[in-house]
């Protein structure tokens, strides 16, 4: 398939995804995606997505469990670095 962004063409390969789901954040590997091979946008199928909330719902093995930090940055912060 077309990139959406740059035209360039895409992959079939497996990434890591960031996914949310009933406000729980999870990382998952080895997930199917398209992915440009110009500028690296990617693409998931809405079956793989489906699949992903479906696996998530139910009991399933944990690989490992990561403490991340919540950052709010404030409008002038914000306004400095962007």
């Amino acid at each position: 398939m077309k990139c959406e962004f740059c035209d360039g063409e895409t992959t079939n390969k497996k990434v890591k995804r960031q996914h949310w789901l009933k406000g729980k954040l999870y990382i998952l590997e080895d997930v199917s995606a398209e992915v440009c091979t110009e500028c690296g946008e990617r693409y998931f199928h809405a079956k793989t997505l489906d699949a992903i909330d479906r696996y998530l719902s139910k009991t399933h093995p944990v690989k490992a469990n990561l403490n991340v930090e919540v950052v709010s940055i404030n409008q002038a912060l914000a306004e400095s670095i962007l």
